[in-house]
């Protein structure tokens, strides 16, 4: 995410960067907390640059976008014939990171067979590379960043409680964007210069209008949502003012207060926009970027929310017989 992530005055944000300005300057694990597209990549760099390891660098992984097969190859490195295919030696990310820092994004998607090992990196700052029995030592530190609930997840044992506990040392929680509305306006100024700038398009000012409805809506994709809106509204207009589709905001918003539960909302939010891409849930124009979501998590949600192609349209037919059910509740 860009720097857009640090933009605004609003006392929420204020506190974070007082937490980020505290903890820089030592080197006890963080973690980092919050929802989809708040920001949490840019506070792991905020962190790192910060802090005596700047001169170092930031590696970072990603848990939900590797295999979980190859997961520790890439965490930890290997040796040549460690295994089919591994012909000469590999450094791993733990030893990419000595003297840095080491970004570990997504950690609730981590295998849980692997989180023994990594806790052990964690704690004794050494690991072996596979296919070797020599024990490298290390001088990293950790940041870790979720939208998962960790405690839960560790009460259901699908996380290791002791990792939980060595990650959570000093845990950083970002607010969503509809907790801090204040900041809107500032983050909707700049992305309209910087995609108005990119689109060669002359845009002097956002209408009063457009802006109260920019404030009003929930962003549940938070800030990464909000910029994909702003560079569609860009790429629309004709103009020197901002011309944006608000009118599919307020209809957003009228199904999600006519929807029955939070379940509700969410599932009608994703089949709304899968159904604008036309149920392509990838890459760039894909149905998990307009949402701010990485694809795997989009697919977890929608199975968890029982969301196919096939229910969907089951549900539209079913709402049609039955007249007394708003049908807007398809459209979050």
């Amino acid at each position: 995410m860009s720097t857009s992530a640090l933009i605004g005055s609003s006392p929420q944000l204020a506190a974070v960067l007082e937490e980020v300005n505290a903890v820089a300057a030592t080197d006890c694990p963080v973690l980092i907390q919050g929802e989809t597209g708040t920001g949490k990549e840019l506070i792991v760099r905020a962190i790192h640059e910060a802090s005596a390891r700047r001169q170092h660098r930031c590696v970072a992984v990603n848990c939900a976008a590797i295999p979980a097969a190859l997961m520790e190859s890439e965490l930890f490195g290997y040796e040549r014939g460690a295994f089919t295919g591994a012909t000469t030696p590999r450094m791993g990310r733990f030893h990419a990171a000595d003297r840095g820092t080491l970004f570990l994004d997504e950690i609730g998607e981590l295998p849980i067979e692997l989180q023994p090992k990594l806790l052990r990196a964690i704690q004794e700052q050494e690991f072996e590379r596979l296919g070797s029995s020599h024990t490298i030592r290390v001088d990293v530190r950790i940041v870790a960043a979720t939208n998962q609930n960790l405690e839960q997840m560790a009460e259901e044992r699908r996380f290791r409680t002791d990792l939980y506990y060595r990650l959570n040392v000093f845990p950083i929680t970002l607010p969503p964007l509809r907790e801090r509305t204040g900041d809107v306006p500032l983050l909707v100024q700049y992305f309209v210069r910087t995609y108005a700038a990119r689109h060669r398009k002359s845009i002097t000012h956002v209408p009063d209008d457009v802006m109260a409805e920019l404030i009003a809506h929930h962003w549940p994709g938070n800030i990464r949502e909000l910029q994909n809106f702003v560079e569609r509204s860009v790429v629309l207009t004709k103009g020197a003012a901002l011309q944006a589709p608000v009118a599919e905001l307020v209809r957003k918003r009228g199904a999600i207060r006519g929807a029955r539960t939070l379940a509700d909302a969410e599932r009608a939010h994703i089949v709304d926009v899968l159904r604008e891409t036309n149920w392509i849930v990838g890459g760039r124009n894909g149905a998990a970027a307009q949402l701010g979501l990485i694809r795997t998590t989009l697919i977890a949600k929608m199975r968890k929310l029982g969301i196919s192609r096939e229910t969907a349209a089951d549900r539209i037919g079913r709402r049609a017989d039955a007249p007394t059910c708003d049908q807007s509740t398809m459209s979050v």
